[in-house]
């Protein structure tokens, strides 16, 4: 049996997760979906001062609390600014890792160095005028493709806004990261504004890295639970 460290995306929380953790629960895995300090059932702890390095350090100490090894690790969307340098901290820690739909940070950049200008400018407008100086409001679900109504739904109720700080800190990483024994990016096809593909791409010229799409919206977790914890259990 394996365990599982799943690491949601930007807005979202553990929540998220519900449909593959059943799945892989049910199957004898041990699954931890640990939320980021500020969302989901922590969002009343939200303030200025949470950026990466706050979730960072929520992963991270989700691995030294619970003494955790040979991991399958896997961050969606945002999540991937998070557990590439978790990689970097607990390689020692990990079997597999894979990038769900996610970035793949650079060293010295943040998040928002990757956007365009305007996007990044009219997120500063937004946070500026109505975030109070620091929340970033959620993307509707049909920016991302969530597939069923009732899915859609059940995000926008769900989902919170997020620090800027998290956003705009700059990543650190010494490169460890990458000898992650297996890594897999999944590129999420029926996500209607997608721009990962400036990472699934090159990376797929990689001979150490497995790159896939999948039939899903951007949260591949809520559209196509079953899939995903098939490509999961394939790690185990």
């Amino acid at each position: 049996m394996a365990t599982y460290l799943l690491v949601h995306g930007a807005w979202h929380g553990g929540w998220c997760w519900t449909r593959v953790s059943r799945i892989l629960r049910d199957a004898g895995h041990t699954v931890f979906t640990p939320t980021l300090t500020g969302l989901g059932e922590r969002a009343h702890l939200a303030g200025p001062e949470i950026d990466l390095d706050c979730h960072i350090a929520d992963v991270l100490g989700v691995i030294d609390a619970e003494e955790l090894t040979d991991i399958i690790l896997c961050g969606h969307s945002y999540g991937g600014q998070v557990i590439t340098p978790v990689l970097d901290q607990r390689i020692d820690r990990f079997r597999a890792a894979v990038w769900l739909d996610a970035f793949v940070p650079t060293e010295g950049r943040s998040l928002m160095d990757g956007w365009p200008p305007e996007r990044a400018q009219h997120i500063r407008e937004q946070v500026a005028t109505t975030g109070d100086g620091w929340k970033v409001d959620p993307m509707p679900p049909e920016y991302f493709g969530v597939m069923r109504d009732e899915d859609a739904k059940w995000v926008t109720r769900r989902c919170v806004p997020q620090p800027i700080k998290t956003f705009s800190q700059a990543v650190h990483l010494t490169g460890t990261w990458e000898s992650v024994p297996t890594k897999i990016y999944l590129l999420a096809e029926h996500h209607p504004n997608s721009s990962f593909d400036r990472f699934s791409v090159p990376l797929s010229e990689k001979p150490d890295w497995d790159v896939r799409t999948v039939a899903a919206g951007h949260d591949v977790m809520i559209d196509t639970p079953e899939l995903l914890a098939e490509i999961f259990q394939e790690l185990a």
